[in-house]
């Protein structure tokens, strides 16, 4: 991590009331504000209007990743209610240091038959007994479903689901059986509208348990304005974890232990990305961190590294600068990654931690939303534009933005 400057928590804080928080999205997904900050400039507009604030050639890079119904709620003979949170599918081996590792990428995860098995977040864990077996009865299209839920391994709160008739997809069972994960600071219950409210009109590959929520603006319209303005863009997929709303507790916030994520690139995303490289808008911080993890991964591949598609949250910060290879370079080296071992996409996993000191390698400006105090998006902003980032929320709370998933946007341009 950076260590030439001070990164306290308390300087990445500000003051959001609680009215401020939108707890609903509006009717509309593009009638949102739309803050423009360009070069140090700020400009007030509407959703609508972003297309026009573009600079000539901007490439947007999307994140196409799908919210899952992730909260499965087993009611045992005695009244209690048992949550199961899942994060991430993993394989029945441990890993060589005793974590469970992710069997395969999240998308085959879901389109698996008969018996899955997830490592999760168990609420009222305490009474769910080691060889008790839970289970719900689900009412579907294709006739009745049992989905039965068992511990795999109690120490990594890792659960198997199974279910009957086993030809069923676990993405057919858990839309059936599971609920959408609000933000837990939104405090208050899904409503059915959640299921397609929460996610972007574009979402596509199923696997996330948070929206990547600067996409939730864009609409048919808004994409029919960019292509009238000749603005092109691509999808990549970075599966949001629970993670993104984990606070940072250490008042030094390089202590911090960032989240893994999911990624996935493909050749085409490569190919388009080395031909707009002077452009490339990110569309959310996830997105940011996708297209950022990805020159450090062509890093690795150029270095011989071990593990070259697993990141963790040091590696940017342990490479000298005279050491960094041009971006090009860096992608060039995955593309040719892809080419010898005859692949069309590779998953990869990120814990990439961006904060002020970090310094951009791909993106020369986000559309996000605007974020919670002391958060590691927070830090993500203030690496792309520095301390303006206080002027800008400042600037959203005296004009009446709103905040957090269901809020506001903006366009930061450096």
């Amino acid at each position: 991590m950076p260590e030439t400057t001070e990164l306290r928590l308390s300087q990445f804080q500000y003051d959001l009331p609680d009215e401020r928080i939108a707890r609903f999205p509006l009717p509309q997904r593009d009638a949102s504000k739309l803050l423009v900050y360009q070069s140090g400039r700020i400009v007030h507009a509407r959703f609508t209007d972003l297309p026009g604030f573009l600079p000539d050639r901007s490439f947007l890079v999307f994140n196409n990743t799908k919210v899952i119904p992730a909260r499965l709620h087993f009611t045992k003979p005695t009244g209690a209610v048992i949550e199961l949170f899942l994060l991430n599918p993993v394989s029945g081996e441990a890993s060589p240091s005793g974590e469970p590792v992710a069997s395969q990428p999240i998308s085959l995860a879901m389109e698996a038959t008969g018996s899955v098995i997830w490592q999760g977040m168990i609420g009222n864990r305490k009474r769910w007994k080691p060889t008790e077996s839970l289970s719900l009865t689900l009412s579907t299209p294709k006739g009745t479903v049992m989905l039965r839920a068992s511990w795999h391994d109690i120490e990594q709160s890792t659960v198997q689901l199974t279910w009957t008739p086993a030809d069923l997809t676990f993405a057919e069972v858990i839309r059936y059986a599971g609920e959408i994960p609000l933000p837990p600071y939104l405090k208050r219950a899904t409503t059915e509208t959640d299921r397609e409210t929460y996610q972007t009109v574009y979402s596509k590959q199923e696997g996330a348990v948070a929206a990547p929520t600067a996409g939730l603006h864009f609409t048919p319209a808004v994409f029919d304005k960019l292509k009238e303005k000749a603005i092109n863009s691509d999808y990549l997929t970075l599966h949001v974890g629970a993670g993104t709303f984990q606070p940072i507790k250490a008042e030094d916030v390089r202590e911090h232990h960032m989240h893994t994520e999911q990624v996935i690139y493909t050749r085409q995303n490569l190919n388009n990305l080395l031909l707009n490289l002077d452009t490339l808008i990110a569309v959310g911080t996830t997105s940011m961190r996708a297209l950022e993890s990805l020159y450090w991964m062509g890093v690795k591949l150029l270095r011989n590294e071990l593990n070259p598609f697993q990141l963790d949250q040091h590696f940017a910060y342990q490479i000298p600068t005279d050491q960094q290879p041009p971006a090009e370079t860096a992608i060039r080296a995955v593309l040719q990654y892809l080419i010898s071992t005859n692949q069309e996409s590779v998953v990869a996993h990120t814990g990439i931690y961006i904060t002020p000191g970090y310094v951009v390698k791909l993106c020369k400006g986000i559309i996000t939303n605007f974020h919670q105090p002391g958060s590691t998006l927070i830090l993500l902003i203030a690496a792309l534009i520095g301390d303006d980032w206080r002027t800008i929320y400042k600037e959203a709370l005296a004009n009446d933005y709103r905040f957090l998933s269901y809020g506001d946007s903006s366009l930061l341009l450096p």
